[in-house]
């Protein structure tokens, strides 16, 4: 397939939402996707296997399978009873891949090849890493503990300057357009770039820099911020997009953004959430 090169940064639902509209058009594929998560799955496995945190990677792996039938739905397929209560299996089978080979990217290799991805996925970091964020009343750390703060200021990695894939850095490189976003701002979007080198690649990189806007604030961990707000944090944090993408139908304030802004219809009719779609409509035509 012929087309652009797209990095996408992020992670979750967002995250896959991105790699599923850029699959419409991109030549070649990227995710780069945090892995700081703490909570449920992910964290139970990190802290039985001390591994990063794999559900995010399992998400936006499954956005970029030529399967949607009976293996997606396995990946899926999240355990109800026992020891295994919470687990999606595509979790438990990451965490499988990567012991078996004993290295994080070919554990995620493996994986790609066993769902026929059409781009890869890799993890923002190769070590796992703690999130920690500067609120009113100090730092706080883990992922989770940050997404219930009302108050954050700035986050940042423990250890700051973590182990990232060369081929990460290759990728922004080679990129003709990135993509951050959409998702949650400090524990998806500005967690994915947190990494010092990754700050200063996409510094450097000749690629346009979209950042693909949430659809409203998100409550409580960006209650009562403005799109302007949302820009502001990402160039506070060393990231400077050329464009914002963004749908107001939700009703979020636009504040004063410094970026040219490009408003669209971009959620699903019946549901707050990115359409893919209408996602790849708008950012296509900008690569």
């Amino acid at each position: 397939m012929t087309g652009p090169n797209v990095v996408v940064f992020g992670g979750g639902h967002g995250a896959a939402a991105a790699l599923r509209a850029v699959r419409v058009y991109a030549g070649s594929i990227t995710g780069v996707i945090t892995v700081a998560d703490d909570g449920g799955s992910s964290g139970r496995l990190r802290t039985a296997l001390d591994v990063v945190a794999v559900g995010d990677l399992r998400r936006c792996l499954l956005a970029l399978s030529a399967h949607d039938g009976p293996l997606e739905a396995l990946f899926e397929h999240r355990f109800t009873v026992g020891t295994l209560d919470g687990h999606p299996v595509g979790n438990l089978m990451l965490a499988g891949l990567i012991d078996l080979y004993g290295d994080l990217l070919a554990g995620l290799e493996a994986a790609a090849t066993l769902l026929d991805c059409v781009g890869r996925v890799l993890p923002s970091t190769l070590e796992p890493v703690v999130l920690v964020a500067e609120t009113s009343t100090g730092p706080v750390k883990g992922q989770s503990a940050i997404a219930r703060r009302p108050d954050i200021s700035s986050i940042r990695l423990e250890p700051a300057i973590p182990l990232v894939p060369e081929a990460v850095l290759e990728a922004i490189a080679d990129a003709d357009q990135i993509l951050l976003g959409p998702g949650s701002l400090f524990t998806s979007v500005l967690a994915s770039v947190a990494p010092p080198c990754i700050q200063e690649a996409l510094e450097q990189t000749g690629a346009k820099k979209i950042y693909v806007a949430n659809l409203r604030e998100q409550v409580p961990e960006t209650f009562g911020f403005s799109l302007a707000d949302h820009v502001d944090a990402l160039i506070r944090h060393g990231v400077q997009p050329d464009l914002v993408v963004w749908d107001p139908s939700l009703g979020m304030n636009r504040g004063n953004v410094v970026v040219d802004v490009i408003e669209a219809p971009l959620a699903f009719e019946d549901r707050p959430m990115h359409d893919p779609t209408r996602l790849a409509a708008v950012v296509s035509p900008l690569a």
